[in-house]
């Protein structure tokens, strides 16, 4: 057990937990040094209420296992409540009662995101690094090839340049059918309830309903929101924490406003209140080069109530992948330094997870959510706990 000096405020160790379905077993979670669980009610369709006697069915589950549910992740936002229309009222009154339920029940920390119809985008789940393992990748002329030549988006076109057109018409070109089917799975995947079977049809009028909506209608819409939720959640003493869009830009004609420290201040303007908190994801906001990650933290802090912890590597395409939790673009120390300070500051242990890990080992051979495995967030999750142990033996020796 690691032992911390008294006044020391560690971060608490958390992994996501996709329920009773998960391969991943909540005593494994337990081997690996998580005392909680980050988890959601999936199984509750889209916009309904999360009852009592879900979660505490789904509670009490987590703690006889020994750990603790910590942080929700997430209660998604219904599509109508992005855009305003039509059931928006409802299902906001359904969010504001799902808020008072988990809070009833001892959970206090919800996550939550406002990306238009996708929750994350990938290309490539089962992308090959060069130790052998797999991560997920995203490339840009393999989303532009899918945009322009199999979802057939309206106007995609004018959303790239003429390089980027040639190099997607090219990639589409060298597929063939079986491997553009498994292209569009990929994307998909990134849907809520991505499960069921969704058509290309159906995903293109998904984004159809966005028509005449932007960033600015957007953010609007996403205060009208926080206007109505963030005071159900000081009243049951919850925080909300927003995640941040995966990748952090305009994809498939839709607008993203969850990407840059200038839309985090708009975010904390809106509702200057405590319980309109943050998710803050190094993987997400790591995409960007624009995005100095430690300032942000620091500028933010007082407002972050959850940490994703996960590295990302760019290239000047636009392209990126996942690499182990302490190589690629962000500097996990500088980052793992702000968040120790913080702590401390605000004598506060904040919930962290090892947000996603490789495919390795005999993890391999076996089915898995993307980036969920076992064994690649284990190794994550050691390396962050190490990097917090040695940051704070040289702090405060």
């Amino acid at each position: 057990m690691i032992q911390y000096n008294s006044g020391e405020y560690p971060m608490i160790q958390t992994m996501r937990w996709y329920g009773p379905e998960d391969p991943v077993k909540l005593e494994f979670l337990l081997q690996a040094g998580c005392t909680g669980v980050v988890t959601a009610l999936d199984q509750v369709a889209l916009g309904e209420v999360w009852s009592v006697e879900e979660i505490k069915k789904r509670k009490e589950l987590i703690e006889a296992a020994g750990l603790s549910w910590d942080v929700v992740e997430s209660i998604p936002v219904h599509e109508d409540i992005k855009t305003g229309k039509a059931d928006c009222r409802r299902m906001t009154d359904n969010y504001k009662e799902s808020i008072r339920n988990l809070a009833a029940s001892g959970i206090k920390i919800i996550t939550y995101n406002f990306m238009p119809v996708l929750n994350w985008s990938r290309t490539d789940l089962e992308f090959i690094v060069a130790d052998g393992s797999k991560a997920l990748r995203f490339e840009k002329r393999a989303f532009a090839a899918f945009d322009i030549h199999i979802l057939n988006r309206k106007n995609a076109a004018a959303d790239y340049t003429e390089t980027e057109l040639q190099l997607a018409s090219a990639y589409f070109n060298s597929l063939t059918e079986v491997e553009r089917q498994h292209l569009s799975h990929n994307i998909i995947a990134g849907l809520p309830g991505y499960q069921q079977v969704f058509t290309i049809d159906q995903f293109r009028d998904s984004i159809e309903v966005y028509d005449g909506i932007g960033p600015d209608e957007l953010r609007e819409n996403l205060k009208e929101f926080l206007k109505e939720i963030i005071p159900v959640a000081e009243e049951a003493g919850v925080v909300m924490a927003i995640h941040p869009d995966d990748p952090p830009f305009p994809l498939l004609g839709l607008p993203r406003i969850v990407g840059t420290a200038a839309d985090l201040q708009f975010i904390v303007d809106a509702i200057p209140s405590p319980a309109n908190g943050i998710c803050f994801c190094t993987g997400s906001y790591g995409v960007r080069a624009d995005n100095d990650l430690p300032a942000m933290f620091r500028k933010f802090a007082d407002r972050i109530y959850f940490i994703h912890l996960r590295n990302t590597r760019r290239n000047a395409a636009g392209d990126f992948f996942e690499d182990n939790h302490l190589d690629g673009d962000t500097d996990m120390h500088a980052v793992m330094r702000e968040i120790i300070m913080s702590s401390d500051k605000r004598k506060l242990r904040i919930p962290v997870r090892p947000d996603h890990g490789h495919q390795m080992l005999d993890d391999l051979s076996k089915k898995t959510n993307p980036g969920y495995s076992a064994i690649g967030r284990l190794r994550g999750l050691a390396e962050l706990r190490g990097l917090e142990l040695g940051i704070r033996r040289m702090m405060f020796s």
